[in-house]
């Protein structure tokens, strides 16, 4: 699999601020992407309930797929010999996979840690697998993704300072050796660092001081949203985002409500994911430009009204509350995708409405509505 030449590959460029908001662009191998950016997460090569039409009538830039799970089934061996994830998949635009670094967080009863890597058991069969960052490397190269992430450990909340700071010093490590078997560019393809440290600012910020050098082509915010409250995550992604290079992107890994993302980018981010907008999808919870909708409550059994009269998605143009509610109660397998498809419609429009506020220099404006829209204990959208 010869990767075709990019000109301009990994270059990033900012074109307006609005205090620390950013509005850019990052040439990938398959595509240019516009920041802000909010990015499906299709984990196993597939964002659930969603065809690769459906991510680009909502869209979608970019999509994540997940290392760890790709390498358990189907294998990246299969990928490559497949032409890829893209190939595979059939989606012609950028793809960024993660490192399996949160899955060693997740999984941590049935993982072991050490300098060389991380030992764990498969959560389908219970074999046994070896992630060093040097595979790690070697799957994504395999997946062919146009962004690669180090392999990192992930902190949970309420580790103490000596594990944390530890834990960060085992992560640059990791970091250099991710490097070292990718060099620059290699296929065509971006890696990114990311920066650890827990709750301790002074730990974050060495985590930083020790990335920096290394010359990646992005760095990202890892350790957040894992048990902490809002005011502490948001406290401490003022802090460290900022502090990021400012010439490269910066990207916020699995943090995702309407409010993380607009306070991201308020703090100077330009990259999310998370599973949120598809999850709660199929668990009958809506965005809307009014507010959250749960599409079960029996108030909607009758409701002829668009779910939303503001989105232009396919499940707005088309059909009605009351709809979408009968197909959630019947258990109809069309309500995760009418779902799915408005929600992630509504995360990217709201990406797509903060880089237009940033060049009009109207952020913080846009910010106070969706405060007032997604206010904790809010009514339910009329």
């Amino acid at each position: 699999m010869s990767p075709r030449p990019v000109e301009n590959l990994g270059r990033f460029t900012i074109t307006h601020t609005d205090g620390l908001a950013r509005r850019a662009s990052l040439v990938t191998g398959h595509g240019v992407v516009q920041t802000p950016i909010f990015m499906p997460v299709g984990t196993q090569g597939s964002v659930k309930a969603l065809a690769p039409d459906d991510l680009t009538a909502a869209g979608a830039q970019i999509i994540l797929g997940n290392t760890y799970h790709l390498y358990l089934r189907p294998g990246d061996d299969l990928l490559a010999r497949h032409g890829g994830l893209h190939h595979f998949a059939n989606w012609t635009k950028p793809i960024l996979t993660d490192s399996g670094g949160f899955q060693v967080f997740s999984l941590k009863d049935i993982r072991k840690l050490s300098e060389d890597g991380v030992e764990f058991r498969s959560h389908i069969d219970g074999s046994k697998h070896f992630f060093s960052p040097e595979k790690v490397m070697s799957i994504q190269n395999n997946i062919g993704s146009d962004i690669m992430m180090v392999l990192d450990e992930c902190v949970g909340y309420g580790a103490d300072y000596d594990y944390t700071a530890k834990s960060l010093e085992l992560t640059t490590r990791w970091a250099k050796r991710c490097r070292a078997a990718h060099p620059k560019h290699k296929n065509g393809q971006l890696l990114f660092g990311i920066t650890q440290g827990g709750f301790f600012k002074d730990l974050r910020e060495r985590s930083l001081e020790q990335l920096t050098p290394i010359d990646f082509d992005g760095f990202a915010i890892g350790g957040l949203s894992v048990g902490e409250s809002i005011p502490e995550m948001y406290d401490m992604l003022a802090h460290i985002a900022p502090m990021l290079p400012a010439d490269r992107p910066r990207y916020l890994m699995g943090v995702g409500t309407p409010m993380d993302i607009l306070t991201g980018i308020e703090n100077g981010v330009d990259m999310f994911d998370c599973v949120l907008p598809t999850r709660n999808a199929r668990n009958g919870t809506l965005y809307t430009s009014r507010g959250k909708v749960n599409i079960r409550r029996a108030e909607y059994r009758e409701d002829d009204s668009p779910l939303d009269p503001d989105c232009g998605c396919y499940t707005c143009r088309t059909f009605s509350r009351a709809y979408l509610r009968h197909l959630y109660v019947a258990q109809e397998l069309l309500s995760y995708r009418l779902n799915s498809l408005h929600n992630i419609t509504f995360f990217l429009d709201l990406a797509a409405k903060a880089r237009k506020a940033i060049e009009e220099g109207r952020f913080a404006k846009l910010k106070a509505h969706y405060m007032e829209v997604f206010t904790p204990g809010a009514t339910e959208a009329a």
